[in-house]
Protein backbone atom coordinates (compact mmCIF):
# COMPACT_ATOMS: atom_id res chain seq x y z
CA UNK A 1 0.00 0.00 0.00
CA UNK A 2 1.06 3.59 -0.55
CA UNK A 3 0.77 5.76 2.53
CA UNK A 4 -0.35 9.36 2.57
CA UNK A 5 2.61 11.43 3.71
CA UNK A 6 3.75 14.79 5.00
CA UNK A 7 7.12 16.26 4.03
CA UNK A 8 8.86 19.46 5.06
CA UNK A 9 12.22 21.12 5.67
CA UNK A 10 13.02 21.02 9.36
CA UNK A 11 15.70 21.03 12.04
CA UNK A 12 16.49 17.82 13.89
CA UNK A 13 17.35 18.48 17.52
CA UNK A 14 18.66 16.08 20.16
CA UNK A 15 21.04 16.20 23.12
CA UNK A 16 21.45 19.96 22.81
CA UNK A 17 22.58 19.75 19.18
CA UNK A 18 20.83 20.41 15.88
CA UNK A 19 21.07 19.50 12.20
CA UNK A 20 19.01 20.92 9.35
CA UNK A 21 17.31 18.62 6.90
CA UNK A 22 14.12 17.30 5.38
CA UNK A 23 11.57 15.10 7.11
CA UNK A 24 9.11 12.88 5.24
CA UNK A 25 6.76 10.53 7.06
CA UNK A 26 3.57 8.52 6.64
CA UNK A 27 0.37 9.90 8.11
CA UNK A 28 -1.59 8.10 10.81
CA UNK A 29 0.97 5.43 11.65
CA UNK A 30 1.40 4.62 15.33
CA UNK A 31 4.74 2.87 14.90
CA UNK A 32 7.10 2.85 11.92
CA UNK A 33 10.73 2.13 11.04
CA UNK A 34 12.88 5.17 10.33
CA UNK A 35 15.68 5.94 7.90
CA UNK A 36 18.49 8.43 7.81
CA UNK A 37 18.90 9.37 4.13
CA UNK A 38 22.26 10.82 3.06
CA UNK A 39 22.75 13.05 0.03
CA UNK A 40 25.01 12.70 -2.99
CA UNK A 41 27.80 15.26 -3.49
CA UNK A 42 25.30 17.59 -5.18
CA UNK A 43 23.71 18.46 -1.84
CA UNK A 44 20.28 17.94 -0.34
CA UNK A 45 18.48 18.60 -3.62
CA UNK A 46 15.03 17.83 -5.02
CA UNK A 47 16.15 14.35 -6.09
CA UNK A 48 17.05 13.38 -2.52
CA UNK A 49 13.84 14.94 -1.22
CA UNK A 50 11.93 12.88 -3.79
CA UNK A 51 13.61 9.69 -2.56
CA UNK A 52 12.67 10.65 1.01
CA UNK A 53 9.04 10.97 -0.05
CA UNK A 54 9.20 7.64 -1.87
CA UNK A 55 10.38 5.90 1.27
CA UNK A 56 7.71 7.67 3.32
CA UNK A 57 5.03 6.38 0.97
CA UNK A 58 6.39 2.90 1.75
CA UNK A 59 5.82 3.51 5.46
CA UNK A 60 9.20 4.84 6.63
CA UNK A 61 9.89 7.96 8.67
CA UNK A 62 12.77 9.56 6.75
CA UNK A 63 15.27 12.12 7.98
CA UNK A 64 17.40 13.49 5.13
CA UNK A 65 20.26 15.46 6.67
CA UNK A 66 21.65 18.58 4.98
CA UNK A 67 25.43 18.16 5.20
CA UNK A 68 26.15 21.30 3.13
CA UNK A 69 24.10 23.79 5.17
CA UNK A 70 21.79 24.71 2.32
CA UNK A 71 24.28 24.60 -0.55
CA UNK A 72 23.16 22.71 -3.67
CA UNK A 73 24.82 22.51 -7.08
CA UNK A 74 24.50 20.84 -10.47
CA UNK A 75 28.14 21.50 -11.37
CA UNK A 76 30.47 18.55 -10.81
CA UNK A 77 33.44 20.78 -10.10
CA UNK A 78 31.56 22.69 -7.43
CA UNK A 79 30.17 19.45 -6.01
CA UNK A 80 33.70 18.10 -5.71
CA UNK A 81 34.78 21.22 -3.81
CA UNK A 82 31.80 20.99 -1.47
CA UNK A 83 32.49 17.34 -0.77
CA UNK A 84 36.23 17.81 -0.21
CA UNK A 85 35.63 20.74 2.14
CA UNK A 86 33.20 18.73 4.26
CA UNK A 87 34.64 17.89 7.66
CA UNK A 88 33.94 14.15 8.17
CA UNK A 89 33.64 14.45 11.94
CA UNK A 90 31.22 17.36 11.70
CA UNK A 91 29.20 15.46 9.10
CA UNK A 92 29.08 12.37 11.32
CA UNK A 93 28.03 14.55 14.25
CA UNK A 94 25.10 15.93 12.24
CA UNK A 95 24.08 12.43 11.23
CA UNK A 96 24.40 11.31 14.83
CA UNK A 97 22.09 14.14 15.88
CA UNK A 98 19.50 12.99 13.35
CA UNK A 99 19.87 9.44 14.64
CA UNK A 100 19.32 10.57 18.23
CA UNK A 101 16.32 12.63 17.11
CA UNK A 102 14.76 9.58 15.48
CA UNK A 103 15.53 7.35 18.46
CA UNK A 104 13.73 9.87 20.67
CA UNK A 105 10.51 9.74 18.65
CA UNK A 106 7.88 7.55 20.35
CA UNK A 107 6.58 6.21 17.03
CA UNK A 108 9.99 5.04 15.72
CA UNK A 109 10.46 1.28 16.04
CA UNK A 110 13.93 0.91 14.49
CA UNK A 111 16.42 3.06 12.54
CA UNK A 112 18.33 2.28 9.37
CA UNK A 113 20.57 4.38 7.14
CA UNK A 114 20.94 4.69 3.38
CA UNK A 115 22.67 7.05 0.98
CA UNK A 116 24.13 7.53 -2.46
CA UNK A 117 27.70 8.11 -3.69
CA UNK A 118 29.16 10.38 -0.98
CA UNK A 119 26.11 9.43 1.02
CA UNK A 120 26.98 5.78 0.55
CA UNK A 121 30.36 6.42 2.17
CA UNK A 122 28.69 8.10 5.13
CA UNK A 123 26.07 5.35 5.33
CA UNK A 124 28.80 2.87 6.17
CA UNK A 125 30.57 5.34 8.47
CA UNK A 126 27.34 5.91 10.40
CA UNK A 127 26.83 2.15 10.69
CA UNK A 128 30.40 1.78 11.99
CA UNK A 129 30.27 4.72 14.43
CA UNK A 130 26.73 4.41 15.79
CA UNK A 131 24.30 1.65 16.62
CA UNK A 132 21.78 1.30 13.78
CA UNK A 133 19.64 -1.60 12.65
CA UNK A 134 20.39 -1.79 8.91
CA UNK A 135 22.51 0.00 6.30
CA UNK A 136 21.97 0.20 2.54
CA UNK A 137 24.75 2.19 0.87
CA UNK A 138 24.67 2.87 -2.87
CA UNK A 139 28.04 3.02 -4.72
CA UNK A 140 30.05 4.73 -2.00
CA UNK A 141 32.89 3.25 0.09
CA UNK A 142 35.27 4.61 2.74
CA UNK A 143 38.93 4.43 1.77
CA UNK A 144 39.80 2.49 4.92
CA UNK A 145 37.69 -0.67 5.07
CA UNK A 146 39.11 -1.67 8.45
CA UNK A 147 36.18 0.35 9.86
CA UNK A 148 33.99 -2.64 8.94
CA UNK A 149 35.31 -4.28 12.12
CA UNK A 150 33.03 -1.87 14.02
CA UNK A 151 29.97 -2.41 11.79
CA UNK A 152 26.84 -2.45 13.96
CA UNK A 153 24.26 -3.93 11.59
CA UNK A 154 23.53 -5.94 8.43
CA UNK A 155 24.50 -4.27 5.14
CA UNK A 156 23.16 -4.42 1.61
CA UNK A 157 25.65 -2.66 -0.68
CA UNK A 158 24.39 -1.63 -4.12
CA UNK A 159 27.08 -1.19 -6.76
CA UNK A 160 27.56 -0.87 -10.51
CA UNK A 161 29.88 -2.93 -12.70
CA UNK A 162 30.98 0.03 -14.84
CA UNK A 163 31.56 2.40 -11.91
CA UNK A 164 34.89 4.15 -12.43
CA UNK A 165 35.09 5.40 -8.83
CA UNK A 166 33.74 2.52 -6.78
CA UNK A 167 35.23 -0.20 -8.93
CA UNK A 168 34.44 -3.91 -8.84
CA UNK A 169 37.85 -4.42 -7.22
CA UNK A 170 36.89 -2.06 -4.37
CA UNK A 171 33.51 -3.76 -3.97
CA UNK A 172 35.25 -7.13 -3.81
CA UNK A 173 37.41 -5.71 -1.03
CA UNK A 174 34.26 -4.74 0.86
CA UNK A 175 32.92 -8.26 0.45
CA UNK A 176 36.21 -9.64 1.75
CA UNK A 177 36.15 -7.24 4.72
CA UNK A 178 32.64 -8.33 5.66
CA UNK A 179 33.79 -11.93 5.66
CA UNK A 180 37.05 -11.13 7.46
CA UNK A 181 35.26 -9.42 10.35
CA UNK A 182 32.35 -11.85 10.45
CA UNK A 183 29.74 -9.23 9.55
CA UNK A 184 26.38 -9.88 7.90
CA UNK A 185 26.26 -8.27 4.48
CA UNK A 186 25.72 -8.62 0.76
CA UNK A 187 27.42 -6.79 -2.11
CA UNK A 188 25.07 -6.61 -5.07
CA UNK A 189 26.70 -5.49 -8.33
CA UNK A 190 24.55 -4.54 -11.33
CA UNK A 191 26.09 -5.75 -14.59
CA UNK A 192 26.48 -3.03 -17.21
CA UNK A 193 25.32 -0.26 -14.85
CA UNK A 194 27.17 3.00 -14.28
CA UNK A 195 27.85 4.98 -11.13
CA UNK A 196 24.69 6.83 -10.05
CA UNK A 197 22.44 4.52 -12.07
CA UNK A 198 19.65 5.06 -9.52
CA UNK A 199 19.47 8.81 -10.16
CA UNK A 200 16.51 9.38 -12.48
CA UNK A 201 17.45 13.05 -12.94
CA UNK A 202 20.62 12.02 -14.81
CA UNK A 203 19.59 10.36 -18.09
CA UNK A 204 23.21 9.79 -19.11
CA UNK A 205 23.64 7.19 -16.34
CA UNK A 206 20.14 6.30 -15.17
CA UNK A 207 19.09 2.69 -15.69
CA UNK A 208 15.36 2.29 -15.08
CA UNK A 209 15.36 -1.52 -14.84
CA UNK A 210 18.37 -1.67 -12.52
CA UNK A 211 17.02 1.17 -10.38
CA UNK A 212 13.66 -0.58 -10.04
CA UNK A 213 15.34 -3.83 -9.04
CA UNK A 214 17.64 -2.08 -6.56
CA UNK A 215 14.65 -0.26 -5.04
CA UNK A 216 12.78 -3.50 -4.45
CA UNK A 217 15.90 -5.21 -3.11
CA UNK A 218 16.52 -2.43 -0.62
CA UNK A 219 12.87 -2.31 0.44
CA UNK A 220 12.94 -6.06 1.10
CA UNK A 221 16.20 -5.75 3.01
CA UNK A 222 14.88 -2.89 5.14
CA UNK A 223 11.59 -4.69 5.78
CA UNK A 224 13.51 -7.73 7.03
CA UNK A 225 15.78 -5.83 9.40
CA UNK A 226 13.70 -2.82 10.48
CA UNK A 227 10.15 -4.06 10.77
CA UNK A 228 10.90 -6.41 13.65
CA UNK A 229 8.38 -9.05 12.71
CA UNK A 230 5.82 -6.69 11.24
CA UNK A 231 4.39 -7.63 7.84
CA UNK A 232 5.93 -5.63 5.01
CA UNK A 233 3.90 -2.52 4.46
CA UNK A 234 2.43 -2.67 7.98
Amino acid sequence: MAYEITATSTTFTAEGKSADGYLAQPVGVESAPALILIQEWWGLNEHIEDIARRYAREGFIVAAVDLYDGKVTRDAGEAGKLMSSLDPQQALAKLGTALAYLRNQPNVSAVGVTGFCMGGVYTLLVACNYQVDAAAPFYGLPEDLSVIEKLSCPVLFIGAERDQWITVEKMNRLDAALKQYGKQGEVKIYAGADHAFFNDTRPEVYSADDAADAWQSVLSFLAKHLRKGQAAGA
